[in-house]
């Protein structure tokens, strides 16, 4: 097994921060200089130029992602006594969210091809107290819009985006964010679009859904002192804004790089699908903006997930599991009263799903490395592996 010269980490933001290290320094001095570091001039700019990419009229910057759902829902009207539907393989703070908001969170299963949520399954789960679904658009890949919108329109229900994962991203000619009424985005460091710290907004199209967020986020306050909502402080800093406000113009850019690298991942894996690594599908062709990189490996592979992602750690090769528990078994959400087995398709999902390296710069050759590590692992345990053409293990990685 050829032997890469550093670790190929996870992530590695040092692509794309080198080229723009002057431009980030210069951004945080004018606000050093200016002083207006709370609700300032960079975060107006901010919310207007991310909304306007998005499709929207209206961004409104939060200081995370998880506010951004919890405070947007209430912005919409979903409260108590009112149902929102969920996949149940999501990141908890979709699941938090919908539960700070005051409304009770239905699962529902995904699609195991794509993780995606399981639209068919969402509309059995309908009931006369069902507000809103909550499609999540997982690893940069959109939810259908067209049928999305289908079933909203058959059931009177509100769509709220958690679009965490998926700046930019498009499908059936809509871009994220812009499918609903209202969408949250998080701005985590290692997001395709990351703040230096935490950081969300909430997009849409709706005046008076933008003007109650406003307030919602600073303390329930249209203008100072003056408090009509029951609110929290939650505001995007403007230092943080500054940051994505020098981020934004290269963004597209950064997502094609990244679609680039799926497609040679996607190449060079075909030949171990027989063997049991299966990449999650692509419905979307190049609106998939691939915030992560996701296998399965299924029973049909020798080697479990955990013990290949042990060896490839042992090869200077980091990886990721999103997400190794789906919500509804979290120990936090027992009184939720799901059970091992309500949702197959997400249980089985998180004891196979493995995210390999993936971030704009990651180079081909070190591509090349990750899929000849696995291979050189499968073919270990797989003699008639050898039978099949090699796709890049004599590539030597330097």
């Amino acid at each position: 097994m050829n032997t890469p010269v550093n670790v190929i980490p996870f992530v590695d933001l040092k692509f794309q921060h080198q080229p723009i290290q002057l431009k980030l320094e210069q951004a945080i001095h004018t606000v050093i200089q200016q002083g207006d570091y709370v609700l300032g001039q960079a975060l107006s700019e901010f919310e207007q130029s991310f909304a306007t990419a998005c499709g929207v009229s209206h961004g409104v910057g939060v200081a995370c992602g998880t506010d951004a759902i919890a405070l947007g829902l209430q912005a919409c009207g979903i409260g108590a006594g009112d149902e929102v539907i969920l996949p149940a393989n999501t990141f908890v703070a979709t699941l938090i969210g919908v539960l700070r908001s005051g409304a009770t969170p239905v699962f529902v299963d995904c699609d195991p091809d794509t993780a995606l949520i399981d639209l068919n399954a969402a509309e059995r789960a309908i009931t006369g107290k069902t507000r809103a679904i909550l499609p999540v658009h997982l690893y940069g890949q959109m939810v259908s819009p067209h049928h999305l919108l289908d079933l909203a329109t058959n059931y009177g229900l509100l769509i709220f985006e958690d679009a965490a994962q998926a700046h930019l991203a498009q499908r059936d000619g809509y871009r994220a964010g812009s499918v609903g009424t209202a969408a949250a985005f998080s701005f985590y460091p290692s997001k395709n679009l990351g703040a230096f710290g935490d950081g969300g907004l909430l997009a849409t199209n709706e005046a008076i859904i933008s003007e109650t967020m406003r307030s919602l986020r600073n303390y329930g306050a249209p203008r100072k002192y003056y408090h009509t909502d029951c609110g929290i402080n939650s505001r995007l800093d403007t230092l943080q804004a500054a940051v994505l406000n020098v981020k934004l113009p290269y963004l597209m850019a950064w997502n094609r790089d990244r679609y680039h690298i799926a497609q040679q991942y996607d190449r060079l894996l075909k030949p171990l699908e027989p063997f049991g690594i299966v990449p999650i599908q692509n419905h979307s062709g190049d609106g998939h903006v691939y915030h992560l990189y996701v296998v399965r490996v299924t029973a049909d592979c020798l080697i479990g997930r955990d013990e290949l992602q042990t060896e490839l750690a042992a090869a200077s090769i980091q990886t990721g599991i999103h997400y190794p528990i789906p919500c509804h078994l979290q120990p936090a959400f027992q009184q939720m009263g799901y059970h091992a087995g309500d949702f197959p398709h997400a249980e089985t999902l998180c004891q196979e799903v493995l995210s390999l390296p993936m971030y704009p710069g990651l180079s081909e050759a070190h591509i090349a490395y990750v899929v000849s590590t696995i291979e050189t692992l499968l073919g270990s345990s797989i003699p008639s592996i050898a039978d099949v053409p090699v796709s890049c293990s004599s590539l030597v990685v330097g």
